[in-house]
């Protein structure tokens, strides 16, 4: 007995040290950046000192740009001293208990307009301090100039959504592996180098690297490589970087809003191999598809007419520095002038654009830049203004009949949306123009009559960019008025798929085992594993013998994708749902724990967690776990109403109709509330003892 306690100690005992410190790791198909600067000095010249450079650096005097000197930070209910300590950088500040501790910083994030710190907690974590440094005004600033973010909080800086290795670690580092432990709660994150280096785009490049010195010393022996010889012995990892669209998947890695679906991303796959994009959702972008909230680039880019006509991300910016490959309207002139290419993009007119007569403002005023009026700003992180890549004609028009910005009054707020409109049509004529799809997504978004019909037309459409004709699906599938066209399903482009897949996965149980099967055999992974998500409640059998180990190997990738994204809560909620639905209820229960334990906040997990517990006659523990989360939910109201349904199952009509009136008050327009709530009311007249 002794020697059985004494090795469960041990062990548990031994628990903590699996979780290390983010560190970089020997790859065997990597090699370090020096190896590739000795062949390509140039281009490391234009990298050298660049956003991708300075990603993340270790905390020096060289690259810590706040000051540090005993410096003093208060904001609307945070603090922090910035001082120096035996050559270190620390931070004194309130830490996840609400006490103040001295942190050290290990690494600083980013360089401009904003620099953050990395500072380390238990558990291999590495916390984005949301108190930065503003490296052009030389300040010290809160992301959260409002306030309201409590130690405890998952946004507060200890919390997990301001956590490096689940937030930010995979685009500001190359070859990262989270290497994240449910059971622990713990990291063992990697990674090759501890910014974007080369191999973050080009991929791995062990077997480069050594063809490459193959043919470097074969002319000692007389036989010196020929071209044919050398492209074919010296292979770069990531060939896709010279094709505009698949240059543009590369990028949207990390300049997307995105969910991930594979722990280890190898650079020149299919950008829906290794993630989900978000479409242009209600709570992310206004109606017409411009930027909302930090959405980053690639949603606005697909709705362009540049990405339509074949323009990708380094025909404007140089791909080693990032900078734009001209100042100014010089950029935009390259392409649309007077003597276009159209060999290569064919719609170009030849015009004089950078001139008053097209723009129609005095050369050198912000009015003449082709950027003020085609990439509008937008502020994000306090003082990071991002311009949307749709690259769109400013619509006043749109502003007046769907309350979407406009260019025109970025500048001219003091002027209403018809002065603007009408100073566009008195320079360049009134034109007839087709119903703009911010229109329709605006109708349905408002729930106006017909809005299902316009939808199915739009999605039908194939004019109109892939993104917008798969938020259109997503639009469609909300109202549940229509089934979504069956022809997305095969459509060329996997984002309108996916969406497709999505949509029909909420329809009956034989319209899915009617369409979806055949989309476990796509090419494309998220697509596949979309459809198997809309046919977890299908027994294998009743699949055709061919689809039966590709429903196979579909589950095994869904699963994945949720573990990649294991510690983030909607991955375990997933996980979760999944398994119920498969009737794996002890499995899913576990998961739902985990999900409440990342986020007590999060509704759609106790919710459902208390479905399961009903299911299981576990009544009273379901309605525990419900009030549990009252004072945490940023929404109470659905657990009021969940509660209510409750008691109404339990035929405890009193106690139903207090819950439910709770829930009305909270969810005024709610229509599932107001339905149940009548019911009860009903059955209280009926039993009002009850």
């Amino acid at each position: 007995m002794v020697r059985s306690l004494l090795f469960v100690f041990i062990v548990l005992a031994s628990l903590p040290a699996l979780a290390t410190a983010p560190r970089a790791e020997v790859r065997a198909d990597h090699v370090p950046d020096r190896e590739c600067i000795d062949c390509h000095q140039a281009q490391a010249m234009q990298w050298a000192g660049s956003k991708h450079d300075r990603a993340m650096q270790a905390a020096t005097p060289s690259t810590v740009l706040g000051d540090f000197n005993d410096s003093l930070f208060s904001g609307a209910d945070q603090r922090a001293r910035f001082f120096r300590r035996d050559g270190a950088f620390m931070v004194r500040t309130a830490g996840p208990d609400g006490k103040e501790a001295d942190f050290p910083v290990s690494h600083t994030f980013g360089v401009y307009p904003l620099q953050q710190y990395l500072l380390p907690l238990p558990g291999g974590r590495l916390q984005a301090l949301t108190i930065a440094w503003d490296a052009r005004k030389q300040r010290w600033f809160s992301l959260y100039p409002e306030g309201g973010i409590a130690p405890g909080s998952n946004l507060h800086w200890s919390g997990r959504y301001q956590n490096w290795n689940l937030m930010c670690g995979e685009c500001h580092t190359t070859a990262f592996n989270k290497h994240y432990d449910d059971e622990r709660d713990s990291y063992r994150t990697t990674w090759a180098e501890p910014n974007v280096g080369c191999q973050a785009c080009h991929g791995p490049g062990r077997e480069h690297v050594t063809s490459a010195s193959r043919l470097a010393t074969a002319p000692a022996s007389g036989k010196g490589p020929s071209a044919a010889s050398e492209q074919q012995a010296t292979p770069t990892p990531n060939r896709a970087l010279g094709q505009p669209h698949a240059q543009v998947d590369q990028c949207a890695a990390c300049h997307s809003r995105r969910t991930r679906l594979q722990e280890t991303v190898v650079p020149g796959t299919p950008f829906l191999d290794n993630f989900v994009p978000d479409n242009l959702r209600a709570e992310l972008y206004h109606a017409d598809g411009q930027q909302l909230e930090e959405v980053f680039e690639y949603g606005s880019f697909r709705q362009s007419r540049m990405y339509q006509a074949g323009v990708g991300c380094t025909d404007c910016h140089e791909p080693h520095g990032g900078k734009t490959r001209a100042s100014g309207n010089a950029l935009c002139v390259s392409c649309h002038n007077t003597t276009p290419d159209t060999a290569r993009f064919a719609g170009l007119k030849a015009k004089n654009y950078d001139s008053p007569q097209h723009h129609f403002h005095t050369a050198g005023n912000p009015g003449s830049e082709c950027v003020s009026c085609h990439m509008p700003s937008r502020n994000y992180m306090v003082v990071h203004d991002r311009r949307d890549h749709a690259i769109r004609i400013p619509r006043p028009d749109l502003t007046r009949r769907i309350g979407t910005p406009n260019a025109c009054q970025a500048c001219h707020a003091d002027r209403p949306a018809d002065w603007a409109e009408a100073a566009i049509i008195r320079h360049h004529g009134a034109r007839n123009v087709a119903e703009h799809y911010g229109e329709i997504l605006a109708a349905a978004r408002a729930g106006q009559p017909g809005s299902d019909a316009r939808l199915a037309a739009l999605i039908d459409d194939g004019r109109q960019p892939a993104i917008v004709r798969a938020t259109a699906i997503e639009q469609l599938a909300a109202l549940d008025t229509l089934p979504p066209p069956a022809s997305a399903l095969q459509d060329t482009d996997p984002v309108v798929r996916t969406a497709a897949a999505a949509a029909w996965s909420a329809r009956t149980a034989d319209e899915r085992l009617a369409r979806l099967p055949a989309l476990l055999a796509d090419p494309v992974r998220a697509v596949r594993i979309t459809a198997l998500r809309g046919l977890a409640d299908v027994d294998e059998g009743r699949l055709a013998a061919d689809l039966r180990p590709r429903f196979r190997k579909a589950l095994e990738e869904y699963l994945e994708a949720q573990q990649a994204m294991a510690d983030m809560p909607s991955g375990q909620l997933n996980l979760a749902t999944f398994l119920t639905t498969r009737g794996d209820r002890v499995r899913a229960e576990r998961h739902y724990r985990i999900a409440l334990a990342q986020d007590g906040s999060l509704n759609a997990a106790r919710v459902g967690y208390a479905r399961l517990l009903v299911s299981g006659r576990r009544l009273d523990d379901a309605a525990q776990m419900l009030r549990d989360g009252l004072s945490s939910s940023p929404n109470p109201g659905e657990l009021h109403f969940a509660l209510g349904l409750l008691a109404g199952q339990r035929q405890q009509w009193q106690e139903a109709a207090r819950e439910l009136q709770a829930a009305a008050a909270l969810l005024p327009d709610d229509i599932r509330v107001r339905r149940n709530l009548d019911i009860v009311r009903q059955r209280l007249q009926a039993n009002p003892a009850r």
